[in-house]
């Protein structure tokens, strides 16, 4: 077909000409001609081309199907001949991704080629493009080799003084000195042009030590390197080097211990160690000098360690050993080792105490000796016993030996969470070893007892303020005093009250609780409250039981004053009739009424009522009366209020009549007044007055109206199991309360018997003194009816408890 031929076909192929109905692959993109230097790598890139198929679905194959040596003459190009060892790999073809059905092949040098712009400066590549079921196409690339850059050698390498490198005379044998640079890189030869020097150049251009490295000296050496660089084209250059090899600052190979002795134990196994040879130096090496050939022993060449090399018998041997630097061999050290194998006695130590057990107090200084042993080696080499220390963290750490002295290693704190954890108690064991093969050991136990020594005061609690009723009764718990002790056990105090208990300090406290009562009355009226001295003794905080520590700790009891109650008067609302007579005054009733608290004065007033005409007789309640209006009742004088005693003044009445009176009872005078107002319905009857004659005597009985007492409680429920658990540890409490409580109240009993019996004494004298007031009151008034029985039954709200009572004379007796 010819080159003509070719072109036209490709130029058809790219152009896509219209009319043109057979499909077949493109080469689209496909460059005429391409320049790439001689020096370009291995693997660089030449040209990469677009592939493509008609049918979208299908892939090209690109294939290098020949390389000729050729030359463009103006637009054809002549080939010359075929090229078999061309430096190009074969096409490798990838998608390009846009559109799907783009494909690029790539043309790139292949490894070890070498361009020569020299000998071939034109290839022709024909390319072959192939697409399934379509018609191949054809294609050429040209690529045109370029000559490269001129060979230049380095700075300061070239330069006329040359490159100087300095290197210590200690530097390891063969050890890269220096290294030629030269541009461009690749394909370069490297010759040393002056001989005599013990320095080697590679043929990477590297400058290497001597095999045997530099001779020690004290001078510095030089060394001179005329070197000369060339390249495959035959282009060269040349440099000088200069190596300075300075005095080593390594000290010289010296043995740390001329002269050795060495004492190993019969039975010893293959490769164990039996001693090692140091020395101090750079680069050391170790060897076995004489015998040559030794039998019974070797060394590590790195490490020094003597090993055996079989089991050991009875026997001796002289051994020199050298210690050199590896990188200078004259720089060594000898030395003569002395190694015999002597007979095993297989008894361990024998160790005065054998067991030792004692009990130390927790002040004991760190570093004090607890015990020193004495021990002894069957085989009579007593310096090669060693001690060591084994047993429990927590214990281990408190001991450690030194020699044969165990020795405290830190402060034994019985007041810790962890020595109580431990039970007060330090376990350990003294391992003590005999030196030789095989080991030889003794173990002794160790049990320690920390024993606690009381070093702190009881604290008290910061501001003890309390707070009870100014009317707080016999037995109600004020509070409790908690201190505190660092010393163990925690719970070992013991509380008292300084000054003890009496009129002026009214209080107990529980010698084991702290719990603070209320053992008499709270008088005077109006106190502010108490301060007391509470002693915290410790107990049980030292072997010593006399070793006691104590603090005085202030209490502060505040009385909280009640607020008063309206006086109790019974009953509230009475009816009496009595016949006037003559003199100037004439008792009525004795008013019964009682303050809160017991004991208080109480005054009485007619405040108001109103006279009832005689015809009418009616009862009122408490109720009644106060819901009417007020009157006088008492504008004429008739009646008069001297304390808890209602008397009449006669006035000469003509005829019966009915006075309603309002009485006021109140206790202390502060404000707001709190009292009680007592209704009395009192029939006069003039003594001229003519009284029907009547066998049957009319009894009335005043209806009282109920008095209501409203209450209202806060109680809690609790569930079940709070009720379960509280009553079990409430009667465990008491159960261990009881012989706690018994010695302090046996104490305390003498004291409540007293009390007691003050308190029934006052109670009886003033029942005593109300009944014969009742009486004298009877006895000074003549002009009352004689005494009648009792005609009414009524129940006392206050007490619950019913009672009978005389309507005329107000007397009642309890049922």
């Amino acid at each position: 077909m010819g080159t003509y031929g070719h072109l036209t076909f490709l130029l058809l192929l790219l152009l896509h000409a219209p009319g043109t109905f057979v499909k077949s692959a493109a080469l689209p993109d496909l460059p005429r001609i391409v320049t790439l230097s001689e020096d370009a790598a291995p693997g660089a890139r030449v040209a990469e081309v677009a592939a493509s198929c008609s049918n979208a679905s299908s892939s090209p194959q690109v294939t290098l199907q020949r390389v000729e040596s050729a030359v463009p003459v103006g637009s054809s190009v002549t080939p010359r001949n075929a090229d078999p060892s061309h430096p190009f790999n074969p096409v490798a073809i990838s998608a390009d991704g846009v559109p799907a059905s783009s494909f690029r092949a790539e043309v790139t040098l292949r490894a070890g080629a070498e361009l020569d712009a020299h000998r071939v400066n034109w290839y022709a590549l024909v390319l072959r493009a192939a697409c399934p079921g379509e018609q191949e196409v054809t294609g050429q690339l040209f690529v045109r080799v370029t000559s490269g850059q001129a060979l230049r050698c380095g700075f300061p390498f070239a330069s006329t003084g040359g490159d100087v490198v300095r290197v210590s005379a200690g530097v390891a044998p063969r050890a890269p000195l220096y290294a030629v640079q030269a541009q461009p890189p690749g394909g370069l030869m490297f010759q040393l042009r002056n001989s005599g020097t013990p320095l080697t150049l590679t043929h990477q251009g590297l400058v290497l030590a001597p095999d045997g490295g530099f001779s020690p000296s004290k001078d510095t050496q030089t060394f001179r390197l005329e070197i000369e660089v060339m390249d495959r084209h035959g282009q060269n250059c040349s440099g000088v080097v200069t190596v300075e090899v300075l005095p080593s600052r390594h000290p010289r190979v010296t043995i740390l211990a001329p002269q050795q002795d060495v004492v190993v134990p019969e039975g010893i196994g293959p490769l164990v160690v039996v001693t090692q040879v140091r020395a101090s130096g750079a680069n050391i090496r170790y060897a076995i000098l004489a015998p040559t050939s030794p039998a019974l022993f070797t060394i590590d060449e790195m490490t020094g360690e003597i090993r055996s090399t079989r089991r050991l018998e009875v026997a001796s041997a002289q051994l020199l050993i050298q210690a050199y630097n590896a990188l200078q061999p004259s720089d060594q050290d000898t030395i003569v080792l002395n190694v015999t194998v002597r007979g095993t006695d297989q008894r361990a130590p024998s160790c005065v105490p054998a067991l030792y057990v004692s009990q130390v107090r927790e002040t004991l200084s760190p570093g004090s000796t607890l015990v020193t042993l004495r021990c002894t080696d069957p085989a009579g080499d007593d310096g090669s016993l060693h001690y060591t220390l084994e047993g429990p963290p927590g214990s281990h750490s408190h001991f450690h030996m030194e020699g044969p002295q165990l020795k405290v290693n830190t402060t034994l704190d019985y007041d810790t969470e962890a020595m109580a954890a431990m039970g007060f108690q330090l376990t350990a064991t003294i391992v003590v070893t005999a030196g030789g093969q095989p080991l030889r050991s003794t173990r002794i136990p160790v049990l320690v007892t920390v024993i606690p020594v009381n070093e702190f005061t009881p604290e008290c609690p910061n501001g003890i303020i309390f707070t009870v009723s100014e009317t707080a009764p016999f037995g109600s718990i004020v509070g409790r005093v908690v201190g505190t002790d660092r010393d163990r056990p925690p719970d070992s105090l013991e509380y008292s009250l300084e000054g003890g208990t009496g009129p002026a300090q009214p209080f107990s406290i529980d010698a084991r609780t702290g719990e603070i009562r209320v053992v008499g009355p709270l008088g005077p009226p109006r106190r502010a409250g108490y301060r007391l001295t509470v002693r915290l003794t410790d107990t049980h905080n030292d072997l010593d039981p006399l070793n006691r520590r104590s603090r005085l700790c202030d209490v502060a009891v505040r009385l909280q004053a009640m607020p008063q109650r309206a006086p109790l008067c019974n009953p509230e609302v009475q009816e009496l009739r009595i016949t006037a007579g003559t003199g100037s005054r004439q008792p009525v009733t004795h008013l019964v009424c009682s303050g809160d608290p017991e004991g208080t004065t109480l005054s009485y007033a007619i405040v108001g009522g109103e006279e009832q005409p005689s015809t009418v007789i009616c009862l009122f309640s408490t109720a009644e009366v106060l819901s009417r209006p007020s009157y006088a009742g008492n504008e004429d004088g008739h009646f008069r209020q001297e304390g808890s005693m209602l008397s009449y003044i006669p006035t000469g009445l003509a005829e019966p009549r009915t006075f309603v009176l309002l009485v006021e009872v109140w206790g202390s005078s502060g404000s707001p007044r709190r009292s009680t107002v007592l209704a009395l319905v009192v029939h006069v009857t003039p003594r001229s007055t003519p009284v029907p004659p009547s066998t049957t005597t009319l009894h009335t009985t005043l209806q009282k109206e109920p008095l209501v007492v409203r209450r209202t409680e806060l109680t809690w429920l609790p569930p079940a199991w709070f009720v379960a658990v509280l009553t079990a540890t409430s009667a465990l409490f008491l159960a261990s309360l009881c012989c706690v409580a018994h010695s302090v109240l046996r104490s305390s009993r003498n004291l409540s018997k007293v009390l007691l019996s003050e308190s029934s004494r006052d109670a009886a004298a003033q029942s005593s003194a109300r009944e014969e007031e009742r009486s004298r009151q009877a006895a000074r008034s003549p002009s009352l009816s004689a005494p009648q029985p009792f005609d009414g039954r009524a129940h006392d709200p206050r007490t619950g408890r019913d009672y009978l009572f005389n309507s005329v004379t107000g007397a009642r007796r309890w049922i």
